[in-house]
């Protein structure tokens, strides 16, 4: 009997099972929870708004209160946030229902008078607990925002990567004399947000969710999402941004050892970010967007599905000639690998060496730079419009010219790849120049607190070595001209630059218009395999990944000089051992 009682008891719970995993947009459908829908780094793709909308409409339509929330840098990344100053994506997100946003790095790249005037014109509120006016002092934003739901009492805490100043433009968190007028509380980033939760918590908050642009992979450690988790207390679920991760549910422990629910949508909408609060638990999952079918949809959400891609094609045809065909490409220019991981901020890729090469045949310089975190884009094989090139570098930024010694040169080179291979958004893609990166040996980069170029310690071992300019031995007293961004070269880090001299800048076309100039005048249209064929590059970049056998790992320089001399030593000390032994 008693085993007839388990058998169906057994039954019933595996029908329970199977029955809730039929239902059609699950998580308690008819319990009325807490949904908050969230995204990350969008960056103007504007496609995937529409089903946003879709899915907000339905699970309101289910009697669930819906919430939705975006961490940081959705105005910038494609043509849409350039040519508008990310007008447009306001306006598209405030008819989507956002109701609550965080400034990211990049929504500072419009400079921070214009990310005002967008937050005026928003419907949804942008928080942030740590940016702060030094001259009013004051913070900018509200540190949070508490939304009652009933006897719920949710606070968002907003928080800002202290990284942006350098992932944006120094200069615009400075007044005329260089002095910041701005600060991201990065001396007292962890106290900042800890304030900012122990006063939701005292006026009600019943959970306090985090909505933070800082990232884990390849972030300034102690400004990393999972740093300020376990270095603070009361937050109790962290909605991440910044690094692009795609992280679908994790638990970190805080500084009380509870867990934390850590969740983080990738980028570019390719995933909507859903976190349900139930009454004793929070759960969070990723709903892929290119599977969404929008005919299963309730007609609400059909009608707000409507409502805003009529809003998007308007834009779209507004900007039509964005559109035109201009060419064809005969491989994929890519910046991910098969598998879907970022390539672009550790390792060669031919995506990078186009914009490269686009950059030193217009601008007629001996070498170029561009940076990995300044390569939004992909193409794949086949015809392709001006907007595609263009979003390559969507940035509409500044172009010049200037002169550096090989010297120089070098320290850049090791700057840039001094954390690779983790990821590192100044990572150095190049035309006119290879080199051997070493990456077993450890870099003796020299940093400030903002992950900027000081010095190189002259006892360490140089990761790049065998460095040729255009297939000749680079000299380091020698002057080469390199072409870039303003912003990479200026402003992203290699302050061996910042005295240099400038050649050419005034009247200079932005980045995104060399590209289009480059497959127009200089490849007739036609972006070749025999040239671009692999997404790994062309060999500019010769990772090394562990020393030959017997090999030292001295310091070098530039010349080889030192590893010449220490063999000769070495040389002389066998010799001499051996005579001593014979003897």
């Amino acid at each position: 009997m008693k085993r007839t009682v388990v058998r169906l008891f057994a039954f019933f719970i595996t029908a329970a099972m199977i029955f809730s995993l039929s239902v059609c947009f699950a998580s308690a459908e008819d319990s009325g929870d807490i949904i908050v829908l969230f995204t990350n780094d969008v960056h103007c793709a504007t496609e995937s708004y529409a089903l946003l909308a879709a899915y907000r409409e339905e699970y309101i339509s289910q009697g669930h209160t819906v919430i939705t929330v975006d961490a940081g840098d959705a105005i910038q990344g494609k043509m849409i946030g350039t040519l508008t100053q990310g007008e447009a994506i306001v306006e598209i997100m405030n008819l989507v229902g956002y109701d609550i946003a965080i400034p990211g790095n990049h929504e500072f790249d419009y400079k921070v008078e214009t990310l005002m005037s967008l937050s005026e014109s928003a419907e949804y509120e942008y928080i942030c607990a740590n940016f702060y006016d030094i001259v009013n002092e004051k913070q900018v934003f509200s540190p949070y925002k508490i939304i009652d739901i009933g006897s719920e009492k949710i606070a968002f805490v907003g928080i800002a990567t202290p990284e942006t100043y350098t992932k944006s433009t120094p200069a615009y968190f400075q007044n005329e004399n260089g002095e910041f007028i701005y600060s991201f509380m990065e001396d007292s980033f962890y106290d900042t947000i800890q304030s900012a939760t122990d006063s939701a918590v005292s006026e009600g908050a019943t959970r306090v969710i985090a909505i933070g642009h800082l990232g884990i992979g390849g972030v300034t450690e102690g400004w990393r999402s999972v740093d300020l988790i376990a270095g603070t207390d009361g937050i109790d679920a962290f909605i991440d941004g910044h690094a692009h991760e795609i992280i679908e549910q994790a638990l970190y422990k805080n500084s009380a050892e509870e867990d934390v629910v850590l969740a983080s949508t990738g980028t570019a909408l390719n995933y909507i970010g859903k976190m349900t609060l139930s009454e004793d638990k929070i759960t969070t999952e990723l709903i892929p967007t290119k599977d969404a079918d929008i005919s299963a949809f309730s007609d609400s959400a059909k009608h707000a599905y409507g409502d805003v891609k009529a809003l998007v094609d308007g834009y779209n045809a507004e900007f039509d000639y964005l559109f035109e065909e201009i060419g064809v490409c005969e491989a994929d220019l890519a910046i991910y690998d098969e598998d879907g991981e970022r390539l672009v901020r550790h390792s060669e890729t031919n995506a990078a060496n186009f914009v490269t090469d686009a950059y030193r045949a217009v601008l007629g310089s001996d070498i170029a730079f561009v940076n990995g975190g300044g390569v939004r884009s992909e193409i794949p094989k086949g015809k392709f419009t001006r907007k595609a090139v263009m979003d390559i570098n969507p940035w509409s930024n500044e172009m010049c010219v200037i002169e550096i010694t090989g010297r120089q040169l070098l320290d850049a080179l090791e700057y840039g790849t001094h954390a690779t291979p983790e990821e590192f958004g100044s990572f150095p893609h190049s035309s006119g120049i290879t080199y051997e990166l070493h990456t077993y040996i450890e870099s003796g980069v020299v940093t400030d607190e903002f992950g900027d170029f000081v010095s190189i310690n002259e006892n360490a071992a140089r990761r790049v070595q065998n460095v040729k300019v255009n297939g000749e031995p680079l000299e380091p007293d020698k002057t080469y001209t390199l072409s870039g961004t303003v912003y990479m070269l200026f402003n992203s880090g290699y302050k061996m630059f910042k005295d240099a001299r400038v050649v050419a800048m005034e009247g200079l076309k932005c980045d995104s218009d060399i590209l289009v100039e480059y497959v127009e005048k200089h490849l007739n249209g036609v972006i070749p395999a025999s040239k671009y064929g692999s997404i790994y590059g062309d060999g500019r970049i010769t990772v090394v990944a562990e020393p030959e056998a017997d090999e030292p790992v001295v310091p070098g320089d530039e010349s080889g000089l030192t590893f010449a001399i220490i063999a000769a030593v070495s040389a002389l000390y066998i010799i001499f051992d051996l005579t001593r032994k014979r003897v």
